[in-house]
């Protein structure tokens, strides 16, 4: 019999704000999180706004020298992670230690320190480098000090995926459950590289908003006045538990997680195929992995970026794997409120998705003022909306042509 996957945690870090009841809180009312750019002088950028964490207080999660030697996207994951172990009721156990893992996803790592010390040396020289300067930067960090911190001796794995990898995380976590490798997994994504040469980078390649007379409304998924993403930081982290353990210690369970899919486009290095190809069959495989039909899908969180070319193409992968069944679908891209967290983005999102399922309220997508008429779906427009979720997708599509999707569903017994 196939061991179920429940998430049973949920601890988030996002420009809505610290914590999941004010993240959440802000999404369902259609807050912005999306502002100027105050983490350095970006006057001489085309793009200038982006979706910064603005009330995160390191002093709460670390002592003060550890937290001048952690990134912020290691510290962003571990204050995630520890939101998510406390709400799920989580005890350290030496004896189950074993049986528990930390999968983390991020795309860019600690850039932000790359940039400081490459500084450092050019002024004064390769003896100033910090010893802290590679563990600060290396990928696989988050999930190195998630699982010290919380005694997970069982698997560990830092995905870097571009802007699939938090989803990529998720659905490996809940692969290495069913497997029967673990009976628990802190899973999600993390990021943050709001930093000038990330922000230059991207603008370079014409991918970001440069709506910048108007920070709160750059982010446009979906809609045709949409000039490009918004750059974002924070993470999303859950606890995903295998089902008769959370059951033995009475947890409460946010969702089931029943279905993931992985797929590459094998086309470009940044822009999808025209035609949605290999999000469709992503999203084509995760259905089977759930042993589910199209029409049981009632809403899916899009990937949704506000770029010209990736909204036209996962509409019209939607409309491939969903055929009529497409135009029932709630669809939002929360990323018009959060900006997009790049790799960070599927650990957040997957916990929007628990958490709509959860509430029986669907986030809306912001500033849909004008669609394009090449989408033309429901994308729940400006206002969250009440609903009973039975069966929900979230999906994350990277540069590399890499495509992740995860389904989750309301549990019953």
């Amino acid at each position: 019999m196939k061991r179920r996957v429940v998430v049973t945690g949920i601890g988030l870090v996002s420009p809505l704000g610290t914590g999941t009841e004010k993240t959440w809180e802000g999404l369902v009312n259609g807050r912005s999180g999306i502002g100027l750019i105050t983490r350095f002088d970006a006057s001489a950028f085309a793009s200038q706004v982006a979706g910064e964490v603005k009330d995160f207080d390191a002093g709460v999660y670390f002592e003060k020298k550890q937290a001048r030697n952690l990134d912020l996207f290691v510290q962003f994951a571990i204050a995630a992670a520890d939101m998510a172990v406390q709400d799920s009721g989580l005890a350290i156990d030496e004896e189950e230690a074993p049986r528990r893992g930390v999968i983390t996803g991020c795309g860019m790592g600690g850039m932000p320190t790359i940039e400081e010390y490459h500084g450092v040396y050019l002024k004064k020289g390769p003896r100033r480098i910090t010893p802290f300067f590679i563990p600060r930067v290396i990928p696989n960090m988050p999930s190195g000090h998630i699982s010290m911190r919380f005694n997970a001796k069982g698997p560990n794995l830092a995905l870097s995926t571009a802007c699939a990898a938090g989803t990529h995380a998720v659905g490996e976590a809940f692969r290495h459950i069913v497997h029967g490798d673990c009976d628990v997994v802190i899973s999600g994504g993390t990021e943050s590289v709001i930093c000038p040469l990330a922000v230059g980078g991207f603008s370079s390649m014409k991918a970001l908003s440069v709506r910048n007379d108007s920070p709160a409304t750059a982010s446009r998924p979906f809609d045709r006045d949409r000039d490009g993403f918004v750059i974002g930081e924070g993470s999303g982290m859950l606890i995903l538990e295998e089902l008769e353990h959370a059951r033995s210690r009475g947890a409460r369970i946010y969702a089931e997680i029943v279905g993931y899919g992985l797929s590459s486009d094998a086309y470009h290095i940044a822009a999808p195929p025209e035609n949605g190809e290999g999000a469709a069959r992503c999203m084509a495989m995760a259905l089977r992995d759930a042993g589910m039909a199209a029409e049981e899908i009632d809403y899916i969180n899009a990937h949704g970026t506000s770029t010209p070319l990736n909204d036209r193409c996962e509409t019209l992968a939607i409309k491939t794997v969903f055929g009529a069944h497409a135009a029932k679908l709630c669809i939002s891209s929360t990323k018009s409120m959060t900006g997009h967290l790049l790799g960070g983005s599927g650990g957040l999102e997957a916990a929007f998705v628990a958490l709509t399922i959860h509430h029986g309220l669907i986030p809306p997508t912001m500033n849909l003022d004008h669609p394009d008429s090449a989408c033309d779906l429901d994308y729940v427009p400006n206002c969250a909306r009440e609903r009973q979720v039975g069966v929900a997708m979230s999906n994350s599509f990277g540069f590399g042509g890499t495509n992740a999707v995860i389904i989750m569903r309301q549990f019953t017994d």
